[in-house]
């Protein structure tokens, strides 16, 4: 009797080591959940696979219709920069909430809906929203940021309330309101809607930041007390028009747009000091390269303008910086280790178009992303995922 070569015998033979690792290594992130519950094998694959190609924060996109019949049904869409994809995001049910109130967000991990009567927001990867009765104040488009346990609400007030800069707190855990918070402080009298302001936040405190002059206050929620104005403290800083601010990681960056002869984007990191009362720079992070500059300005020519052209979301070691006034531009700044070179990179255009932009109301956010996270919202939430 003949013997079966071992080809024969086993015509599928498994793939491990080092093939597996580099197979798996290519793979978009939302197909590592699945991949890494195959076996134990294929998991240690996974894990290797993250080691040599880091998971790096998505940008999300959400779309709203801004015309009849109008709709909270909104639809998100995000950038997964590790696989260099766009990811549609489909929920089982919609985000709520019952009452119609327009998707916006002034901080980048943070999505809220604000109407008369509910507040709704929704974090990290939007899989769950969470609504509650809608602060005391009316408020038109007031900044919000998640601090902590704290979604602190302020500014933004109508003209016919007693107090427009009034700030309120939401406590997350109870999901109850504290009204009894200082206003913010008179230097916002004049810009106190998130148009006119940048906001950023840590786990213990907002900055609030003018972006015409880069002035900041600091909130800090577990004692309300605002405590400033700390002046940017930048060579040639007058040369900035929009000072725009948030964390990655633990850093405090600055994105200014520079204007005048030569019109660029720098990225610098900050530092609070409290003797000197100012934001010192601790050091340059870098600059947008000249080509990607031309692009992210209009295409008819006009340059940067004003104090609010530019808009960021930025998380971990990533930056985004879009054109508010089009933001289908969005352009990547990945902060190199130690101080060493950034890298800069336009991020493809597959969701926003001319007539997307006209429909539709369009936000953009960001947050971490883990394959623990994707799990739970795949499982838990009956999300699905799907390469667009």
């Amino acid at each position: 009797m003949l013997k079966k070569s071992s080809e024969e015998a086993n015509p599928e033979a498994p793939i491990h080591g080092d093939i597996l690792d580099s197979i798996i290594t290519y793979l978009p992130l939302i197909h590592l959940v699945p991949t890494s519950q195959v076996s134990k094998s294929w998991n240690r694959a996974v894990s290797t696979s993250i080691r040599v190609n880091r998971i790096k924060p998505w940008l999300f996109l959400h779309t709203q219709k801004t015309r009849p019949p109008y709709s909270t049904t909104t639809t998100t869409h995000a950038f997964d920069p590790r696989s260099h994809l766009w990811i549609k995001i489909t929920r089982p049910t919609p985000p709520p909430p019952p009452h119609t109130s327009p998707l916006r967000s002034s901080h980048s991990t943070l999505l809220y809906m604000l109407s008369p009567f509910k507040f709704s927001f929704s974090t990290e990867l939007h899989a769950a929203w969470h609504t509650v009765d809608a602060p005391a104040v009316w408020r038109t488009e007031p900044v919000v940021a998640l601090v902590g346990h704290h979604v602190v609400v302020a500014g933004g007030g109508g003209e016919f309330e007693d107090d427009p800069m009034s700030v309120e707190m939401l406590d997350t855990r109870t999901g109850t309101w504290d009204s009894s918070c200082p206003s913010m402080p008179e230097a916002f009298q004049y810009c106190k809607t998130t148009t006119w302001l940048s906001v950023a936040a840590d786990s213990d405190k907002m900055y609030v930041t003018d972006r015409s002059t880069g002035t900041t206050h600091v909130f800090c929620p577990n004692t309300k007390t605002w405590h400033g104005p700390y002046t940017v403290s930048i060579d040639n800083h007058h040369d900035i028009c929009n000072f725009a601010t948030g964390f990655a990681g633990d850093r405090l960056i600055l994105v200014g747009v520079i204007i005048g002869e030569v019109e660029g984007v720098k990225l610098w990191e900050l530092k609070l000091n409290g003797e000197t009362s100012s934001l010192e720079c601790f050091r340059e992070i870098g600059e947008m390269p000249k080509q990607l500059v031309e692009e992210m300005i209009n295409e008819d020519g006009e340059s940067f303008g004003d104090a609010t052209s530019v808009d960021v979301n930025m998380a971990g070691d990533v930056v985004y910086v879009s054109n508010k006034s089009n933001p289908g531009k969005v352009f990547l700044c990945e902060i190199g280790d130690h101080g060493g070179a950034c890298d800069w990179r336009r991020v493809p255009n597959v969701v926003v178009d001319d007539d997307v932009r006209l429909r539709e109301r369009v936000v953009l956010t960001c947050s971490n992303v883990g394959l623990g996270d994707l799990h739970r919202a795949m499982v838990a939430e009956k999300m699905e995922f799907s390469v667009k």
